[in-house]
């Protein structure tokens, strides 16, 4: 069947923008296709530095007639609602329209609408032009014929040339003052052509023969990465693999030549992180390291747009002595740095504002000093260690290195520490304490990274609860979803033994976090404690404005952030395949301890997937409902303490009192010693004598006094698996 294939030509653009742009022009294809009733078989798109390409394959050569019918108004409704019938139906009189008569509704009009069908070409003429000029960049300017900025078209960059045929012919249409036709053109130095094309397969085939030009991003990236593998290996080196640095460099060359500099040996001295990220950054480098030492090795690798008479020397050469200008900078800011204690780095941090409302990085630093030594003794850290890491882990932030590479905080700090003597495991929780920055990256290495790091995520999140600015629908401009995963990582990350896990209580070390907020000695401008008479007891607003902020209710405050710990567990633990209901179930126990949490929901999920635990369920479920209808029809609980035996009037009222009994004494001493599996085969124990019970007893007996003992028989089966999770809360 007939193909379209359409290029959009346009100067440089912007690599991190090419992926979107080619997913965002294949669904524009594929809905403007659609809605015009032609279903293509399939929709292709490519990008470069240089160009936008879609390819759809099977369409038909026009569209299909429509006849169509559409119920209007009734008869003698108002004007306004005629005129708008006639509009949509495209009528000129109200004549035109059929009258149609109802037997309930009455008589109404109806537009009967015949379409014919188009020329797919036709479409294409009208739809290219709509999706161009709807087009979604990230950033983009305005442009008109030539390159000029007067016109109305916005396009990233200005657009040069439009190729679009149609079952191998022209499609004519003028966007912006450039006009469609089947032209092409290649790389700009080796293969400019123009070359004339008509469909895709002599398009991609020309484009690399004689335009020196890979379309395809897969294809480029291959190239890449196995050249540089090969240059590498033939030196004795490793390539340091970078996935997101290939996907840049491959939307920066339409014909990719990968090369190896050399750089100076002399700048090895610098931190390896450091040239790797001058290397990155600035220059668009692979590093290469030493299989043996793995150490950086002094090469470098730099993918090309150009094949050189000379092999590539000169441009190799070029870019090693812009490398090597580079390290001179960064080497200067090394050597800077090192001349400072960090320590004296502190009274800067005064200086620099962490939130408005929640004052200077150096006042939480001060916070997270604090809280890190309180916390040390949880984690098992040293806390003479854990505040000191935690004191010096904001100083490298005013480093002249850190200023010129924010990627290194931390990093940078951990370097100046070891060098100026401090304990190494200082040093490594100075690194460690922004961990982990995301899902995949790696947790703390040691005890006193761990204190800091809770330290400092904790400090972060109640006090931005605290001045009520908390993450809205997709906004988190402070990272706060980050922060609270962060905690939950390092946390559940601890759970590989019993020696090493963090037993943390949530409600207890926020309060503790809040308190150092609130501490004027700690944190300078707060005053805690406000009195109901207070003249700043606006607690319906939380935080008052006036010279020293306030905090409102802090029940409600904690509240809300276990709640929001929660929601990120449920995010995390789904991950993992374990259901949010039983976390749900868990949570409404008021447990804070995530240790406690995470093992509570694995037992439960595995009991609940026997057969004994789905029927337990299924018991509780009705003993619940039962209590509830009950509950409802008296307007009370269900009194508590323990049903009367000398009540019991059936057999199957005993079997499941004395159940009940041993399951309760089993299941308490289980879940004592926090062995949540036990417990749950305790209450295993259950599900006979309930299911007998609802087969042979009436609970709502003639005699009120054995109807009330036998829902406190229920009630007593609710209260027993309530001591594991709120059942209630569990799906199923």
């Amino acid at each position: 069947m007939p193909q379209l294939l359409l290029e959009l030509l346009t100067e440089e653009i912007p690599a991190r923008m090419q992926v979107k742009a080619e997913a965002d022009l294949a669904r524009a294809l594929m809905d403007r296709f659609t809605e015009a009733g032609l279903v293509p078989e399939g929709v292709k798109t490519f990008s470069g530095p240089r160009r936008l390409v879609g390819v759809v394959e099977g369409l038909p050569v026009s569209s299909a007639a429509v006849s169509e019918e559409r119920k209007g108004p009734r008869v003698g409704a108002p004007q306004a609602a005629i005129d708008g019938f006639l509009r949509g139906a495209g009528l000129r009189s109200i004549d035109e329209a059929e009258i149609v008569t109802d037997p309930k509704k009455g008589e109404f009009y109806v537009a009967r609408i015949e379409r014919p069908g188009r020329n797919t070409r036709d479409l294409i003429a009208d739809m290219v032009p709509a999706i161009i000029k709807g087009f979604h960049w990230p950033k983009s300017m305005r442009w008109g014929p030539n390159g000029s900025s007067t016109g109305d078209l916005r396009w990233v960059r200005p657009l040069n040339r439009i190729l679009c045929t149609f079952d191998g012919e022209v499609a004519d249409f003028e966007v912006g003052g450039v006009t469609s036709g089947a032209l092409t053109e290649g790389h700009r130095v080796m293969g400019r052509g123009p070359f004339k094309v008509r469909r895709y397969d002599d398009y991609a085939a020309v484009l690399k023969a004689e335009g020196r030009v890979v379309l395809d991003r897969d294809e480029r990236k291959e190239i890449i990465l196995t050249d540089a593998r090969t240059l590498a290996r033939a030196q004795g080196l490793e390539l340091i693999e970078d996935q997101g640095l290939l996907e840049e460099v491959a939307g920066l060359a339409e014909w990719p030549v990968v090369l190896m500099g050399k750089m100076d040996p002399a700048f090895l001295d610098l931190p390896p992180e450091v040239i790797r990220l001058s290397m990155r950054t600035h220059q668009k480098y692979f590093a290469v390291q030493d299989p043996k030492s793995g150490g950086l090795a002094p090469r470098f690798i730099v993918v090309a747009n150009l094949e050189a008479s000379d092999g590539g020397e000169k441009i190799a050469a070029g870019n090693a002595r812009v490398l090597s200008a580079r390290l001179n900078d960064a080497r200067f800011f090394w050597d800077k740095d090192r001349k400072t204690k960090l320590e004296d780095n502190l009274k800067r941090l005064d200086g620099v504002v962490f939130h408005e409302k929640l004052g200077s990085v150096g006042y939480k630093v001060r916070r997270v000093e604090a809280l890190a030594r309180a916390l040390a003794p949880v984690v098992r850290a040293e806390p003479e260690l854990a505040a000191r890491a935690a004191r010096l882990a904001k100083c490298d932030l005013v480093s002249e290195m850190v200023g010129e590479f924010p990627e290194l905080e931390g990093v940078m700090g951990r370097y100046c520490a070891l060098e100026q003597g401090e304990d190494p495991l200082v040093a490594d929780a100075i690194r460690d304490h922004y961990r982990p920055k995301g899902p995949s990256d790696e947790l703390p290495s040691n005890p006193v990274g761990v204190a800091v790091a809770l330290a400092d995520k904790l400090d972060t999140l109640v006090g931005f609860w605290a001045i009520r600015e908390k993450p809205t629908g997709s906004g988190d401009p402070y990272a706060l979803r980050r922060a609270a995963l962060g905690v939950i990582r390092i946390v559940l990350g601890s759970m590989s033994s019993r020696q090493s896990e963090v037993r943390l209580k949530l409600r207890d070390v926020s309060r503790q976090a809040l308190d150092l907020i609130a501490s004027d000695e700690v944190s300078g401008r707060w005053v805690w404690g406000v009195k109901p008479d207070s003249k700043y007891s606006d607690l319906e607003r939380g935080i008052v404005d006036s010279p020293q902020t306030r905090v409102g209710d802090v029940d409600d405050l904690l509240d809300d952030l276990l709640a929001f710990f929660a929601d990120r567990l449920k995010v995390h633990l789904r991950g993992e395949g374990k259901r949010h209901d039983l976390i749900d179930a868990v949570f409404a126990l008021g447990e804070d301890d995530l240790v406690m949490i995470v093992r509570r929901v694995e037992a439960l999920g595995v009991f609940l997937a026997t057969e004994d635990g789905a029927n337990l369920l299924a018991g509780y479920k009705r003993a619940a409902n039962i209590l509830k209808a009950e509950e409802k029809k008296d307007g009370a609980e269900v009194a508590a303490g323990a049903p009367d035996a000398a009540l019991f009037a059936q057999a199957e009222e005993t079997a499941l009192h004395k159940a009940l009994l041993a399951a309760g004494e089993y299941a308490a001493s289980a879940l004592k010693r926090e062995d949540f599996g036990a417990a749950m085969q305790a209450l295993s124990g259950l599900r006979a004598p309930v299911d007998a019970f609802f087969d042979k007893v009436t609970v709502n007996a003639d005699d009120p006094a054995v109807r009330v003992n036998r829902l406190k028989l229920l009630a007593e089966v609710r209260r027993m698996l309530h001591q594991v999770a709120d059942f209630s809360r569990i799906e199923g």
